[in-house]
């Protein structure tokens, strides 16, 4: 089991709560970005640079993801492709994706993208708010103790 992070928009404190949580559980943390990317010195956290373009670091983490794996995404195309592999999908606020609620998740990104390009104004998220790294922190603690609790002895 990897965690792999979409780390172009992933907010710093998810980025920080990731570099003490992967060492602590002895779980690679890898963060792929079209841009260089800063990383504290650890066998278990790495950085991956891919090109730029367009969804080039999301295709990226679809080829590197396996069943089990973590990935921590706002991306909601992402995830799903994530999910279809077998593998579990976060977003930086603490919510999971899931096969029960992805296709909504997909309609509503695809209807707001239509009401944008005739010119309606939908806004965005509202700021990443510390109550939202703490629901992220609550929700990667539950899945790293469910990971140990599962994990085979030597």
């Amino acid at each position: 089991m990897q965690i792999l992070v979409d780390a172009d928009a992933c907010p710093a404190v998810v980025k920080d709560m990731l570099f003490r949580a992967g060492p602590r559980a002895a779980i690679n943390v890898t963060l792929v970005a079209n841009q260089f990317l800063r990383t504290p010195p650890s066998p278990y956290i790495k950085a991956v640079q891919v090109p730029s373009g367009f969804d080039v670091a999301d295709a990226r983490i679809v080829e590197m993801a396996a069943a089990g794996d973590l990935v921590i995404t706002a991306d909601i195309p992402l995830a799903a492709a994530v999910l279809a592999k077998g593998a579990h999908a976060l977003d930086p606020r603490g919510e999971w994706f899931s096969p029960d609620n992805i296709e909504e998740r997909l309609t509503m990104r695809s209807m707001m993208d239509q009401l944008r390009s005739t010119g309606v104004a939908t806004g965005g998220p509202s700021p990443y708010s510390p109550r939202d790294g703490k629901h992220f922190a609550a929700q990667l603690d539950k899945f790293l103790a469910r990971q140990r609790a599962v994990k085979p002895t030597p």
